[in-house]
C-alpha cells in the first residue's frame, strides 16, 4: 500500500538553524529535496512573526507557520482550497490563535518578579541591545525579535529558581517552557496544539498527510506527540535533550542543520 504524502514540522533556532551562526547552510541540500518532493515545510518555532516571516523569505518558504511556540498559526489567504474557521483575517493571513494576550504574559511575570523578589528578565525588560546581544543578532533581527505577541522570553538569575517560577505561572493559569536561549512564559498553547489544528487543515484538503516533526529542545516535545514521525536533532554538546523520550523517536547523528539534513534525506530515502 501506497503511504500517505507528507509533510514536515520543523523547529528553527538549533535544529534547521545552527544554534550559534543561524546558518542553514548544511541543511540546503534535503531543503532542495523536500522542494523537488513537493513536500511542505512548516515552521514551527519560538519566533515572532516578523522574525518568521524573514526567514521564510530568505528560504522561499511559501506553506504556513507557527510562531512564539504555538501562540498562532498563519496560513496564506487560498493556500487551502477551502479552509475556515479562522480566529481573524489579517496580511494576507487566516490566523488560529492559541495563546493569552503578550500584555497579560508581561502583567503576570510582573507579579511573580514583585511577589518572590527574583530578578527575572523578560524580553519586554530588554532593550534591543541587550537583545542582540544575547541571542548573537543583528539590531535589525533583533527588533523583530522584540514585536512579540504571545511569548514572553525571559531569563532567571539561577537555574536552581525556575522551579518557584513554573509554580507561580501555574497559579496564574500560564506555563514555562524553555528552549535553546530563553525559557518561556505562555498560556494556553504549545507548539502540538497548533500542529494538529494546522494538521486537520492538511488532512481536509488533501485526504490525509503523515506528519513528520523535527526539533532539538524540551519545547519541542509537543509538537514531537503531534506527528507520527518525531525526530530529535543532537544539541551542540553532541547529546539529545534528555528530558524527551517518545516512541519511536528518530535520533538524528548530528547537531543542528547537519543532523537535520541527514534525518530528512533518510527520511526521504524511505520513501522512494
Amino acid at each position: 500500500m501506497k503511504r500517505p504524502p507528507l509533510v514536515v514540522f520543523t523547529d528553527l533556532d538549533g535544529t534547521l538553524l545552527e544554534h550559534a551562526t543561524y546558518s542553514f547552510e548544511p541543511a540546503r541540500p534535503a531543503l532542495d529535496a523536500l522542494a523537488k518532493a513537493g513536500v511542505p515545510l512548516v515552521f514551527c518555532t519560538s519566533k515572532t512573526r516578523a522574525e518568521t516571516e524573514r526567514w521564510r523569505s530568505v528560504l522561499k518558504n511559501t506553506h504556513p507557520f507557527i510562531v512564539e511556540n504555538g501562540g498562532a498559526a498563519f496560513v496564506p489567504d487560498g493556500y487551502f482550497p477551502s479552509a475556515g474557521g479562522f480566529d481573524r483575517h489579517e496580511a494576507g493571513y487566516g490566523i488560529l490563535e492559541f495563546a493569552r494576550p503578550y500584555a497579560e504574559l508581561r502583567r503576570v511575570l510582573a507579579g511573580i518578579r514583585a511577589r518572590t523578589g527574583l530578578s527575572l528578565t523578560g524580553f519586554g525588560d530588554m532593550s534591543v541591545e541587550e537583545i542582540a546581544r544575547r541571542c548573537g543578532f543583528s539590531r535589525e533581527d533583533a527588533m523583530l525579535a522584540a514585536k512579540r505577541e504571545y511569548d514572553e522570553p525571559f531569563v532567571v538569575p539561577d537555574p536552581a529558581v525556575l522551579s518557584s517560577v513554573v509554580r507561580e505561572a501555574a497559579a496564574e493559569g500560564l506555563s514555562v517552557v524553555s528552549g535553546g536561549r530563553f525559557h518561556h512564559l505562555i498560556g494556553g498553547s504549545d507548539k502540538g496544539r497548533a500542529v494538529a489544528a494546522l494538521r486537520a487543515l492538511y488532512d481536509k484538503a488533501f485526504g490525509g498527510l503523515r506528519a513528520v516533526g523535527v526539533g532539538d529542545s524540551v519545547n519541542d516535545e509537543p509538537m514531537l506527540r503531534a506527528v507520527d514521525v518525531p525526530v530529535l536533532v543532537r544539541k551542540p554538546g553532541g547529546g539529545f535533550a534528555a528530558a524527551i523520550h517518545l516512541p519511536g523517536l528518530v535520533l538524528a547523528p548530528y547537531a543542528g542543520p547537519e543532523g537535520w539534513r541527514e534525518a530528512i534525506l533518510e527520511l526521504l530515502r524511505g520513501e522512494a
